[in-house]
């Protein structure tokens, strides 16, 4: 079966790890020999690390891992697991006597969702160095997984209703191969926003009109028509990504590829980049296919393979239900009113 993932972009591995004890989870992509990277930052409640190292206009040239985790700014931890893994396999930046790894990071907010009745569960559970570390033990050049895995596992879509009326996201990836150039795309979808078909318009997935239901409420007419929001938490929504190709990249091409990805948010979640996401993409290149970047290619496969990735990854999501909270999946969305 062909690789419509991440992956197919030679020169690269995922790994997920997945915590069993509450959903959480990170994401990570490993190119240990480096590639050039960049990065655009549109949310306004971001968590992120090791970002500024990838303006065009800084030192360090390459990366050899990003990582993308749950657990808001305490998911940022994981990246030191990543960290030790790449240098016990000696992968880095040589600064004298030591190798230094390059992995910049970013999170969404997902300690919300949980069992709050069950003593056993909290938020306290989150990706932490271990779990970064497990995610490189698991990582491979397969097809990647999808939907409630990684750092996807906890991922939720569509709180303009109210948090207890949003639907279950996750993780999902994308890849177009075109005059020989592969363009593919990882995304955590956790917006705020709902998330609809770029090519019909149609609604999949998002705010519902009731906790108890599964009918979708379609917000952006909804405030059109005037409906005020209720109160959101800032930063507890986030949509970010990792946009790869085998074209050969400067890091100002890959600044600007990370740029125009965003384009492809905007076409599948509305609204997006708001006050209550922190959406980051990464930009990935890899120049595994020794083909300089068409960067008028590049930026149209990029948007595409983004939207493409965000419809996946609310299509590969399962139904979540932990205790009195339920999280329906999109493949089960419809006009009935129960569960």
């Amino acid at each position: 079966m062909k690789n419509n993932t991440l992956t197919a972009v030679a020169g690269l591995e995922v790994g997920h790890f997945t915590d069993a004890r509450r959903p959480t989870g990170c994401t990570v992509v490993l190119t240990p020999q480096g590639a050039v990277a960049g990065v655009d930052v549109r949310g306004a409640a971001p968590g992120t690390r090791e970002t500024d190292l990838l303006n065009p206009s800084n030192t360090v040239q390459q990366v050899h891992a990003l990582l993308l985790s749950g657990g808001s700014a305490y998911g940022l931890d994981a990246a030191s697991g990543v960290m030790r893994w790449l240098e016990e396999h000696g992968h880095g930046l040589p600064v004298g006597p030591a190798r230094v790894p390059i992995v910049p990071a970013a999170v969404i907010f997902d300690l919300w969702v949980d069992d709050f009745a069950d003593p056993t569960h909290t938020p306290r559970i989150r990706p932490d160095a271990q779990a970064g570390y497990q995610a490189c033990v698991n990582a491979s050049n397969a097809a990647v997984a999808q939907g409630n895995v990684g750092a996807g596992a906890g991922a939720t879509v569509g709180k303009m209703n109210g948090p207890q009326c949003a639907m279950k996201g996750g993780i999902g990836s994308a890849a177009l191969c075109v005059n020989g150039i592969t363009v593919a795309a990882l995304v955590v979808c956790n917006a705020v926003g709902d998330v609809v078909n770029p090519l019909t318009g149609e609604l999949l997935a998002g705010a519902r009109q009731a906790p108890d239901s599964r009918a979708l409420r379609d917000m952006r007419q909804a405030q059109l028509q005037g409906h005020t929001t209720p109160a959101l938490q800032t930063g507890s929504n986030t949509t970010i990504g990792v946009i790869a190709t085998d074209a050969v990249l400067t890091k100002p091409q890959a600044q600007r590829l990370a740029q125009v990805a965003h384009d492809g948010l905007a076409r599948s979640i509305r609204p997006v980049h708001t006050p209550m996401d922190g959406d980051t993409l990464f930009a990935l290149g890899t120049g595994t296919s020794g083909q300089a970047a068409d960067m008028m290619l590049l930026s149209t496969l990029a948007a595409e393979v983004t939207a493409m990735a965000v419809v996946n990854a609310v299509q590969a999501a399962q139904d979540l239900r932990l205790g009195e909270n339920w999280w329906p999946a999109m493949t089960h969305a419809g006009p009935s009113t129960g569960p």
